[in-house]
């Protein structure tokens, strides 16, 4: 599986970004996606994730009730809507793909199947 993130930019506080990331090489139906995103001087962490049919979707702490994910199949894509964007937000945005939903929901980032090359997001205050 390839992965493409794009949607990354500069917004200032308060603002929305859509991030989306288009897949290409397996049936992407049978993969759980995610995102994860790392902060400069700070360890990549979880943010969201959404089970193959989508279902099923699990989000950090810091982010629920601001962000959703969705995936649109017959597009293979998949998004992550931000909204109410806070400085804390500004981080490299990763996707990642996994045929275990559970590997995601228990951020096992070492075991994901496959990641995307990032994509920057900076909220300025």
């Amino acid at each position: 599986v390839q992965l493409q993130a794009s949607g990354g930019g500069l917004v200032q506080a308060g603002g929305s970004l859509r991030l989306s990331c288009a897949a290409s090489g397996r049936t992407f139906s049978n993969y759980a996606m995610g995102w994860f995103r790392q902060a400069p001087g700070k360890e990549r962490e979880f943010v969201a994730a959404i089970s193959g049919n989508g279902g099923s979707s699990n989000f950090a702490d810091s982010v629920k009730g601001r962000f959703t994910i969705s995936r649109d199949n017959a597009k293979i894509t998949v998004y992550l809507q931000m909204n109410s964007l806070k400085p804390e937000d500004t981080a490299v945005y990763y996707c990642a793909a996994d045929s275990a939903y559970r590997t995601l929901l228990l951020r096992l980032e070492a075991r994901v199947d496959y990641w995307g090359k990032g994509t920057q997001v900076t909220v300025s205050s």
